[in-house]
């Protein structure tokens, strides 16, 4: 698959990562690093201070506005202050941090799924039940988040937008030699990230272009061959919606992305399948050949990961899942069997997803799994919703597993004691996610008025847009229409076909060859990445998000790449150090890294602090 040609491998390890008895903390107080007294202090302040402060302000901005901020960027530049002490090698300290606060915040913005059973009438059971259920699911979710990492994030080099903006920030707020030499950039952007998003939330003309700066920055970070695509599926599906609105697949007034996000999910499957099959040739291959040679390059320590028990992990995670939802919640097992299968398929799709456009089209995935139950016959929508919540959270919670596991291959972090960190946020986050649904309902009565059955009603500011669409899509259970089911494997086929041929014709040598040779090969392998033959990974962001987002997220990469053309891109970077002398930084730090990824840092940071000010106010 196309990936954007600043996406380099991580950086190696410093000495003290091997070595980290010989690290001298800055301050005395520190404990040492590796010790039972470091860890203690990292997941404290992780669980109880970080993970809580991004999952408040997860579920108030699912509960208002319908969408939340993830907590990577946020519980990293908080982390970062923590660590700081311990030079560059607090980078990995805060990587720990980050990675179990944003766990907690991944399952709090659940909380949804609790107000969706009281729209649909369920008869609640006690909170511990629903905390128990959760809990083994979000297990469950991130052995499977892990089984993929080498896919994902070794294999297939994805960039995880938002991965490298966390990366970039642990790198310069934990070694002082970065921070001097990207903190401008890395500021700067926060800065303007934070005063669009500010313009954004105040003013109507601004709010009326559909910007974000988010947006705009993962499309710095990936550049135009994977943001061009979007646009030209955006634009082709803005061309199609007055035929498609015509022949009855669109309502007047409905946007494409209506039946858009069913064309990029096909299109990601037909791809996934194209994808999956080589790399099983390839890896029936590898044994093969490491039957007869044995000899090769040792995995770095830092990535072994022992399978046996992950596979064991996610077996007996889904056990417990299936034996907590039937003999607990009293739920139908073969549902949440189904409910299990889908997880395994839609956390590598938008796992895939996610790496490539920075966007986890989580409630895309839901609707998909609506589907295939309509198709199956069930229709009883209080048992769809118990089964879909399973892919619900694994989407949540094992695709953030992903994005974290980039983060630690650039830093080259410990994924064992990674994984440790994150299955801790899962503990925490199940109990908050039903505790603060249970905290915000009661306190607040608007958020159990179903909006559905009762369109006119008064609830504030409580728009509850991402429980409107859950239990819109899950009462359209046994009402499958032709459309929808049309739509999807139109998607399938073009997936499939497009991604055959970029691996049969562009991967030649002789291709490959051409487009690096000379100026004109350069331009024909843009066109052929980004207009003639692109990526469906890159072209179904399109049909994910509304015209205008796709429009800046193409906007971004499109002026990362004239920047990288203009300023003669592959001339490294150097750090100012004596006279005549200098040492370069790492390669995946660029400018527009920075900038972009400060972009999204500036947005998750005012989006926090206008939740926590909003939810202050109302328990005033």
């Amino acid at each position: 698959m196309a990936r954007p040609a600043q996406h380099l491998p991580p950086t190696p390890p410093s000495p003290g990562d091997s070595a980290p008895e010989l690290v001298q903390p800055r301050f005395a107080w520190l404990p040492a690093v590796g010790t039972w007294k470091y860890h203690a202090l990292l997941s404290a302040v992780a669980l109880f201070v970080l993970g809580p402060l991004g999952g408040i302000a997860a579920s108030y901005m699912n509960f208002s506005v319908g969408f939340f901020v993830g907590g990577q960027v946020l519980a990293g530049i908080l982390g970062s202050a923590v660590t700081y002490g311990y030079g560059a090698e607090g980078k990995h300290g805060a990587n720990y941090m980050q990675t179990m606060a944003a766990s907690v915040a991944s399952l709090c913005a659940m909380s949804v799924l609790i107000q969706a059973m009281v729209w649909m009438g369920m008869e609640m059971p006690p909170a511990w039940h629903l905390m128990l259920f959760v809990g083994c699911v979000g297990m469950f979710a991130v052995g499977v988040g892990m089984l993929y990492t080498p896919l994902l994030v070794d294999k297939l080099q994805l960039d995880y937008p938002s991965g490298l903006a966390v990366a970039n920030i642990l790198r310069a707020l934990t070694d002082k030699r970065l921070l001097k030499a990207s903190i401008s950039k890395l500021g700067g952007g926060t800065a303007l990230g934070a005063l669009v998003a500010y313009a954004t939330e105040k003013s109507a003309r601004v709010a009326a272009l559909g910007t974000s700066a988010a947006t705009v920055g993962a499309g710095m970070i990936v550049g135009s061959r994977i943001t061009v695509p979007a646009i030209v599926m955006a634009v082709i599906g803005a061309m199609l919606t007055p035929y498609l609105r015509e022949i009855g697949w669109l309502g007047p007034n409905d946007p494409f992305r209506k039946v858009g996000f069913l064309l990029g999910l096909g299109m990601i499957c037909g791809a996934a399948v194209v994808d999956l099959s080589l790399l099983a040739v390839q890896a029936t291959r590898r044994i093969r050949a490491r039957g007869s040679d044995a000899a090769g390059a040792e995995e770095e320590a830092w990535k072994k990961v022992n399978v046996s028990r992950l596979l064991a992990w996610v077996v007996g995670w889904g056990a417990a899942t299936l034996l907590v939802g039937t003999l607990v919640l009293g739920q139908p097992l073969v549902w949440l069997l189904v409910g299990l299968g889908l997880a395994l398929l839609f956390v590598l799709i938008n796992g895939i997803s996610y790496g490539i456009t920075d966007q986890n089209p989580i409630s895309s995935a839901f609707v998909i799994s609506v589907m295939v139950m309509s198709l199956m016959g069930l229709t009883n929508p209080l048992v769809g919703l118990m089964g879909a919540t399973i892919l619900l959270v694994s989407t949540s919670v094992g695709v953030d597993m992903q994005q974290d596991r980039s983060t630690g291959w650039r830093l080259g972090t410990n994924r064992v004691t990674q994984f440790r960190y994150q299955v801790l946020g899962i503990v925490m986050g199940a109990l908050l996610c039903v505790g603060l649904a249970r905290v915000f309902m009661a306190a607040y009565p608007a958020l159990t008025i179903n909006l559905l059955d009762n369109p006119k009603a008064e609830v504030g500011q409580w728009g509850s847009a991402m429980t409107y669409k859950l239990v819109g899509a899950i009462r359209g259970l046994g009402t499958l229409s032709d459309s929808t089911v049309k739509m999807l494997l139109i998607g399938l086929v073009l997936g499939f076909v497009i991604q055959a041929v970029r691996k049969g014709v562009l991967s030649r040598p002789g291709y490959q060859r051409f487009v690096k040779g000379s100026r004109v090969g350069f331009a024909v392998g843009w066109s052929m990445d980004a207009l003639l033959l692109s990526s469906p990974y890159a072209s179904s962001f399109g049909g994910f998000v509304a015209f205008p987002a796709a429009m800046w997220f193409g906007a971004g990469g499109i002026f990362t790449s004239l920047w990288n053309t203009l300023s003669q891109r592959g001339q490294k970077s150097h750090v100012a150090g004596s006279p005549g002398q200098g040492e370069a930084l790492p390669e995946d730090m660029s400018s527009m890294s920075l900038i972009g990824g400060g972009l999204i840092a500036g947005e998750s940071l005012f989006f926090l602090i206008v939740g926590l000010i909003g939810l202050a106010s109302l328990l005033a």
